[in-house]
């Protein structure tokens, strides 16, 4: 139990500053340990998504490179219209390449077409033959003709415009073709050029003057390559030159340089070698090592008029040995892809390859596995290209579409390169929000519910001290009432009996020196049995005796006992007695009753010792919640604000240095609480003019 008062010297003040200082030396470490637990968790939980983001680049790298691999397997006969059927060694069957179904049915994403740039410039694609006198032994009807002219007239705007084509020539003998001159573009040419062939004594060449050949022709300078292939310098310039084209190409999206990122989670990053922000490819995929190869071939002669397809052709077929370099892949200025590799064959290059829409490949390989994915609810994605920004997908919490680089906020997840030969591309995943992670949530509760635990403690404890200080206070002044009550009446008591005792007083006044001593000491008596009666509820020593008593004899000892008070005290006193309840019964203990009318009474008393009109009421009568006893006076009442108060042990109104009324403060705290030790009740209620005490107690 807490002590207050001079010695001890603890006062609300100070408690509320111990309290105070206690609260922050628990509260400050657990506010640390919560938010390090959340730090960690958001760790934890960047990490998690940067693992999603990691696997799902591994996911798209690879059906990238599944694609490209089904590209590097084609063969060089592919790009042309015709092929040989089965092993070139033993068959003779010729029939249309893959890649001359139309429309095409090619896996790679956003395929526009196939095409050929021979070593001296001449275009040529799968779709079409080579060199074509009746398309009808080709099974072309006109329709599907025209389809094909359409795509290959794309095919040569597209490359033409991006300067891949110069100086493209029309054979006079294409017959078929040449009517197209008139509609082609002047700067792309209008026909198509068959491959040259060569001897077949040729593919035979000892591997000494081949290989000589191939390195006289493959130079290491790029200018000696363009002046040994002019008409295909500008494939040799195509990835040196992606700065030019980049700046040649109108980029509404802008750069990545210009998404306006946080560096938290770089910062966060940097503290865990593991899991390293930037990472400069994918991890490697189950590939095949991309590597120039060497293959045979078999190219057909040109077909003659009329021959039909799968005809015996034996004399036709000529096999060559080339050199297939691994697919490279560029951005031209028109916003398209183009996807090529360079074939060598008896000291000569051909170029072959495909062109691509850029927004369909990123939408069939990249937008679609990232949408599908648990990364899109709460991240975008960027994909660009050398720093120039390609697509900006959003995710599905952004609510809105992106159309700017400048438009991506928030904090880099994870950034990374493709493997080649898409190398180049580059996939940023950005997140304006880093959901928290699993445990999030119950450490916000268990935070949340601690602080709350803290704060209820600490109420409960301030609360509980300054019951104790007042406690002690009310103690202090206790023991000075008493002190009071005690000494007034025993000096008092004390001087007439010295006065009776040495025959000072005449015989009218010792009449009322007696009574006066009676009196006093009974008034001695009261507080005793007071102070014996709160020691005894203090040790829960307190043991009624209840039993069944009429009402008629309550109100015959009630008349005994305050009768004689109330008229010493210069009081009159007016009994209003219901007679429908003189013959109830109820269940108490007499002492008991007559302790608290008596406590009643006498607060009355010394309550309205100023008052006007000295008098007291005391009614008895029945009422629904049982039998109901009042003590009524007419002094000044009882404050709104002290009503409850005045039931608590020790408390009394006023300041105890400028108080004039007596009294010990335990007085109606033991009728409240000898009221409930017999099952009732004690309240008080204001008058005109007056207060009323109400005792209720329940009857048979």
């Amino acid at each position: 139990m807490l002590k207050a008062g001079p010695s001890a010297g603890l006062r609300p003040a100070r408690l509320r500053l111990f309290l105070g200082a206690l609260l922050l030396a628990l509260a400050l470490p657990s506010a640390v340990l919560v938010w390090q637990t959340q730090q960690q968790l958001r760790f934890e939980s960047l990490h998690q998504y940067r693992a999603l983001a990691e696997e799902l680049a591994v996911r798209i790298d690879a059906e990238l490179q599944r694609v490209v691999s089904a590209e590097e397997a084609r063969t060089q006969s592919e790009y042309l219209f015709l092929v040989v059927a089965g092993d070139p060694s033993t068959s003779t069957m010729v029939q249309r390449s893959p890649l001359a179904e139309f429309p095409d049915q090619a896996t790679f994403p956003g395929l526009i077409g196939h095409f050929q740039v021979d070593a001296d410039g001449s275009f040529s694609t799968p779709l079409l033959p080579e060199s074509v006198i009746d398309n009808a032994g080709f099974g072309l009807d006109q329709g599907d003709l025209d389809k094909r002219l359409a795509l290959r007239r794309q095919l040569l705007d597209v490359l033409s415009r991006n300067q891949l084509l110069v100086d493209v020539r029309v054979p006079a003998d294409n017959k078929l073709l040449g009517g197209l001159a008139a509609q082609l573009p002047a700067a792309a040419g209008s026909s198509s050029t068959s491959v040259s062939p060569s001897p077949q004594a040729d593919a035979q060449m000892p591997a000494k003057n081949e290989a000589g050949k191939r390195a006289e022709s493959r130079q290491s300078d790029s200018g000696s390559r363009q002046q040994e292939y002019p008409a295909q310098a500008a494939f040799d310039q195509l990835n040196a030159a992606n700065a030019k084209v980049a700046a040649g190409y109108n980029n509404q999206l802008g750069r990545v340089d210009e998404l306006r990122l946080g560096k938290a989670f770089e910062e966060a990053g940097k503290k865990d070698a593991s899991a390293a922000l930037a990472q400069t490819r994918v991890p490697p995929s189950n590939i095949t090592a991309r590597s120039t190869r060497k293959e045979q071939s078999a190219i057909p002669e040109a077909v003659a008029d009329k021959r039909k397809l799968g005809a015996d052709a034996s004399n036709q077929v000529r096999i060559f040995e080339s050199e297939v370099d691994p697919f490279e892949f560029g951005m031209l200025a028109s916003g398209h892809g183009v996807l090529f590799r360079k074939v060598w064959r008896d000291g000569r290059r051909t170029i072959q390859g495909m062109l691509i829409d850029r927004d369909a490949f990123v939408d069939g390989i990249v937008a679609n596995a990232f949408r599908a994915s648990s990364l899109w609810p709460m991240s975008d994605l960027v994909v660009a290209y050398q720093q120039e920004v390609l697509r900006l997908l959003p995710g599905q919490s952004a609510g809105r579409g992106l159309y700017s680089a400048r438009q991506v906020q928030g904090e880099l997840l994870y950034q990374t390169h493709l493997s080649a030969p898409l190398d180049k591309l580059q996939l940023l995943w950005t997140i304006r929000h880093l959901p928290p992670g699993a445990g999030a949530r119950i450490v916000n509760w268990a935070g949340a519910l601690l602080l709350l635990v803290l704060i209820a403690g600490f109420l409960a404890l301030y609360r509980l001290g300054l019951r104790q200080i007042l406690l002690a206070r009310q103690q202090q002044d206790f023991v000075s009432a008493v002190s009071h009550e005690l000494k007034t009446p025993l000096t008092s008591i004390r001087m007439y009996a010295e006065m009776l005792k040495e025959g000072w007083a005449s015989d009218e006044k010792k009449r009322s020196y007696y009574e006066f001593i009676h009196d006093e000491s009974e008034r001695l008596s009261r507080l005793i049995a007071n102070v014996l009666q709160l020691a005894r509820m203090e040790r829960n020593d307190l043991v009624l005796e209840r039993k069944s008593t009429r009402v008629g004899t309550l109100i015959d000892i009630l008349q005994s006992k305050v009768h004689t008070q109330i008229e010493r005290a210069g009081f009159s006193v007016e009994y209003l007695i219901d007679p429908e309840c003189i013959e109830r019964e109820v269940d108490v203990d007499a002492d008991a009753f007559s302790q608290i009318l008596i406590n009643l009474t006498d607060n009355a008393i010394k309550f309205s010792q100023a008052a006007p009109e000295h008098r007291i009421e005391i009614g008895v009568c029945v009422r629904a919640a049982g039998l109901l006893v009042s003590v009524r006076d007419y002094g000044p009442g009882v404050q709104k604000s002290q009503m409850k108060k005045i039931f608590q042990l020790f408390y009394r109104s006023g300041n105890e240095l400028t108080r004039e009324s007596l009294g010990t403060g335990i007085g109606l705290a033991l009728v409240r609480q000898l009221a409930r030790a017999m099952g009732g009740e004690v309240d008080v209620i204001n008058r005109e003019p007056g207060a009323e005490f109400q005792l209720r107690l329940p009857v048979r």
